[in-house]
């Protein structure tokens, strides 16, 4: 069975074609027992390759370009980093009409957060924190413009044509609202960072509530930090983003900033994926609760 797509582009994958590439490729894994991973990542499809390895085949030609930065720069970073990031152990050639390099990665033990439900959200909050405090603080010499690396305001456009078309769904005016704060905010006056920019339940792992592995760097490189700050409305319950936020470091304008990103990542989310990705709409409409409730509290 291929994987579910969810775009007409995306490549047909299934076990099949993962036991040939592999098979091919690399020979001395050939026979180790595969199982999808059933996940709702939108980039990539992923396979566990015997106990201890990983195969992630990109959906689409976009994600394929993310491959030469995954293999090079999350390894670079890794020794500077409080967890376990991916740890790639070869990469994978165009092969058997997939049309795009691929990955063999270690395996990384933990499960996906349920968003904002953790056993010990205030534990995990400050791991998340020095995440991205340390990751921040790790020399950007030569670092690559993360995929989310524009100034919050050219998003402009997106998030309030997603806002209009999801007015059955959210209460518009409190969303833009909340979106109109965060273009008031004063913009990112220092250097460009290091930032995953993508910190969600489907890109960290956690084992006994604490955080154990960051994973999916395609998002990867340098930009504002305030973008990593969505960690707080995707992964934190209200108790405990007061906790991530001193540990960040975030000032007011950070925090409003990180809030619009987190907003302007969740309405696209949900606008495309409420049909064809379950998981990831609930956690969009999730992120866009949060958000909403703690525009009113603050109010």
């Amino acid at each position: 069975m291929c994987a579910r797509k969810l775009r007409p582009e995306e490549a047909d994958i299934d076990a099949s074609l993962v036991r040939r590439l592999v098979d091919a490729q690399f020979p001395a894994w050939a026979g180790l027992p595969l199982t999808e991973v059933v996940s709702a990542g939108t980039s990539n499809a992923m396979y566990r390759l015997g106990e201890d390895m990983a195969v992630r085949l990109p959906r689409l030609a976009g994600s394929a370009q993310d491959v030469e930065k995954e293999h090079r720069w999350p390894p670079l970073l890794a020794g500077a980093l409080p967890v376990a990031v991916p740890t790639p152990l070869g990469k994978g050639a165009p092969g058997e009409g997939y049309p795009w390099p691929w990955s063999v990665y270690r395996w990384l033990d933990g499960a996906n957060p349920a968003p904002g439900r953790t056993p010990e959200p205030t534990l995990l909050a400050q791991d998340l924190a020095e995440f991205v405090s340390v990751l921040q603080r790790v020399d950007p010499t030569g670092g690559p413009a993360s995929y989310r690396s524009e100034p919050l305001a050219e998003r402009d456009e997106v998030t309030r044509a997603a806002i209009h078309e999801l007015r059955a769904e959210l209460d518009g005016d409190a969303a833009t609202a909340v979106w109109e704060s965060a273009l008031r905010a004063h913009g990112w006056a220092g250097p460009a960072v290091w930032i995953h920019a993508d910190l969600q339940p489907g890109n960290v792992l956690v084992t006994d509530g604490r955080l154990s592995a960051v994973i999916d760097f395609g998002c990867l490189g340098l930009g504002d930090p305030a973008v990593d700050l969505i960690a707080a409305w995707y992964l934190l319950p209200a108790g405990a983003r007061e906790v991530f936020r001193t540990g960040s470091g975030a000032d007011d304008d950070a925090w409003a900033r990180g809030r619009g990103w987190a907003l302007s990542v969740a309405l696209p989310e949900l606008q495309h994926y409420r049909e064809s990705n379950p998981v990831m709409a609930a956690i969009a409409r999730h992120v866009i609760a949060e958000l909403l409730a703690d525009d009113l509290a603050a109010a």
